[in-house]
């Protein structure tokens, strides 16, 4: 079935045939190398099991990655597309010029990145994310470009822990002063936005994005489609948060025509997109010394009143939108502390 000939440039060449099963053939430097690989691939094909590997061979990660932008991610949300672009420019950059063949061979290549992005002091979930992208394109190049793989590498190998996560909380004094620093800024937008994230619980793109047909202030209830894990949810809102609605849906410069609840200024295309508030917020805070708090901390924020208030889970997970009773287990210190305060009132009554 194999035949083997000498090329001009002195190299060999091993060709494959069997009825039923394409030629392959491949190129090596040693007559031995050819004789070796066309033994195992006519073994393979006798046993049923030879998959053509040449795709993935040819292919480098950095061509993959292209391919993987144009036909995977703009399925994926707006937030999510930036984000894997973002992750994609590092993953070219690093090992770009690796065949995707030769990365499933030698997942130690992988590793190797891991923890040379995690000695450069990238968070480790934010490594976590650069290796699931990774192993998705892995995966889509396995079951659905059938190039030829057999494994992938990134699940062969340890992922960084994502951590506890984080649980920053505004003391009395920030609170105030940044209320009073966003409630100062030209645009009454900011004051708002800030409200009803405290309020609500609701994320910055949740909010920056709503339009007005969602908002429904005299059921006290706003409707979210776009959120983060993709489950549409209703949030109730308290009667401070309905104030900031009410005044935003009443803002005088709302430009005709203009659906959204918060808007910026026109692009070069004439359209409106949604009031960007980022470098704002960024700098208020580093003005106030609080550049360790985000804006998502607000949110944070919002969940552990709830709890303090006395929702129980479900309640809390139906306004914040956590799909896990897991997800709110960093919330349950604040369950233990109402607790020590009831087991001394009920000492005290004994």
């Amino acid at each position: 079935m194999a035949t083997l000939v000498q090329t001009p440039a002195g190299k060999w060449k091993a060709l494959v045939r069997k009825q039923g099963w394409p030629a392959t053939a491949k190129t090596f430097r040693t007559k031995r190398d050819a004789e070796d690989w066309a033994r195992r691939t006519e073994d393979e094909i006798v046993r049923g099991i030879y998959i053509t590997r040449s795709s993935s061979e040819h292919l480098d990660l950095a061509a993959a990655l292209d391919r993987y932008l144009t036909e995977i991610t703009p399925s994926k949300k707006a937030s999510t597309q930036t984000g894997e672009k973002r992750k994609a420019a590092t993953l070219r950059a690093r090992l770009g010029n690796y065949s995707l063949s030769s990365l499933a061979a030698n997942p130690e290549v992988v590793a190797r990145f891991r923890d040379d992005r995690l000695a450069e002091g990238l968070r480790p979930n934010s490594v976590r994310l650069e290796l699931a992208l990774l192993g998705h394109l892995f995966t889509i190049a396995i079951k659905e470009w059938r190039l030829g793989l057999v494994r992938n590498p990134v699940a062969n190998i340890r992922k960084p822990s994502p951590g506890s996560g984080r649980d920053r909380r505004l003391t009395e004094d920030e609170e105030k002063s940044l209320r009073t620093a966003v409630g100062a800024h030209s645009n009454p937008m900011l004051r708002w936005i800030f409200e009803i994230a405290i309020e609500t619980g609701m994320r910055s793109s949740e909010i920056s994005g709503l339009r007005l047909r969602q908002v429904d202030v005299k059921r006290r209830l706003v409707r979210l489609r776009n959120t983060k894990n993709e489950d549409a949810r209703t949030v109730p809102l308290s009667k401070k948060a309905v104030s900031a609605f009410e005044e935003a849906i009443a803002n005088p410069v709302r430009p005709k025509g203009c659906d959204l609840v918060f808007f910026g200024e026109p692009g070069k295309d004439g359209m409106r997109r949604p009031y960007n508030f980022n470098k704002v917020w960024l700098n208020i805070k580093t003005t106030l010394g609080v550049a360790d708090f985000r804006f998502h901390d607000l949110r944070h924020e919002a969940v552990s009143r709830f709890v303090e208030a006395g929702l129980s889970d479900q309640e809390v997970a139906a306004i914040s939108g956590h799909k896990s009773m897991q997800m709110l287990r960093r919330y349950t210190h604040l369950r233990a502390e109402d607790l020590v305060e009831k087991l001394d009132a009920a000492k005290t009554r004994e």
